[in-house]
């Protein structure tokens, strides 16, 4: 049985299914909640898994409406992966409509959350690489529980991985670092890279809080562009998964030109700037730098 809140819709810790510890002779079938987890998901587990993402990319997790087809994907799975801190409104009902007895994951166990901008534990930990290496070894640890005889290749990918992780974050420091600190604030559709300016010293300021789900009110906009003003915001920023006008008319209002796209909370398609978790972080500090050196 899942074990949910009812309050946050999520899962407690890592539940292991009635087949713990048998191989899966076909391999295991993963659901990831949306293409951030998917693509971990894809790297930890190789030619072991068949990953089924259902938020895809360029697609927006916190508004999203699940299909029969998503119901069908979790009923078969043997895992399922979710960020979790409420980030995937849609989850506890999908759950509980498709009667899944499958492993549910949490990828974000054991992150340290912070607080976004206006209220409410900030789901986006993945935004922060410390935080993505504690994904990968969450998601590393769920398969192992599910299938101990493929264990050892799900931590021998999850190592590699991790080195990746690890050169991606001195990278990211080091193009941060060199962003001159009166530059460093920034604006962004929705609060979505709190974990990001915490971890790199930058400053997101948004119209619309941690979800997408409630639009930014005329007041909410008008505070901000005061903000922007006080605080002399260096540049704007659309998102891949929010609508630009929003963005754009803060920009007419402002003066401050619009600098490029950042990726919140989903990938690109596989043949654009952002298809893997590395490149959407590596575009998205290029992007952010480019665009304020550029000024």
């Amino acid at each position: 049985m899942l074990k949910l809140l009812a309050k946050t819709g999520l899962v407690v810790g890592l539940l292991t299914s009635v087949a713990g510890g048998v191989a899966r002779a076909n391999g295991l079938k993963v659901v990831a909640s949306f293409s951030i987890l998917g693509d971990m998901a894809s790297i930890v587990g190789g030619d072991k898994v068949t990953v089924t993402t259902l938020v895809g990319p360029d697609s927006d997790a916190h508004v999203y409406e699940p299909k029969p087809a998503d119901a069908a994907a979790m009923a078969a799975a043997d895992v399922v992966l979710i960020n979790g801190l409420g980030f995937e409104g849609f989850i506890e009902r999908l759950a509980s409509a498709s009667g899944t007895k499958a492993t549910i994951a949490t990828a974000s166990k054991g992150v340290e959350t912070i607080a976004g901008e206006h209220g409410g534990v900030d789901p986006h930990a993945f935004q922060s690489v410390p935080n993505a290496r504690i994904y990968v070894a969450n998601i590393a640890a769920a398969f192992c529980a599910v299938d101990g005889a493929g264990c050892n290749v799900y931590k021998a990918n999850a190592a590699v991985y991790d080195q990746q992780l690890v050169a991606l974050d001195k990278d990211i420091r080091e193009a941060a670092a060199a962003i001159p600190q009166g530059k460093r604030t920034v604006i962004t559709s929705h609060d979505a890279f709190g974990y990001l300016a915490h971890e790199y010293g930058l400053v997101f300021l948004a119209p619309e809080g941690i979800s997408t789900d409630s639009e930014a009110s005329a007041a909410d906009v008008a505070r901000l562009i005061d903000q922007i003003r006080a605080e002399k915001a260096s540049a704007l920023f659309v998102e891949n998964i929010s609508d630009p006008r929003l963005v754009n008319q803060i920009s007419a209002e402002t003066g401050i030109k619009v600098g490029g796209a950042l990726y919140s909370d989903a990938l690109s398609k596989p043949e654009g700037p952002a298809g893997t978790y590395i490149k959407l972080m590596r575009h998205n500090i290029a992007t952010l730098k480019g665009a304020i050196s550029g000024m």
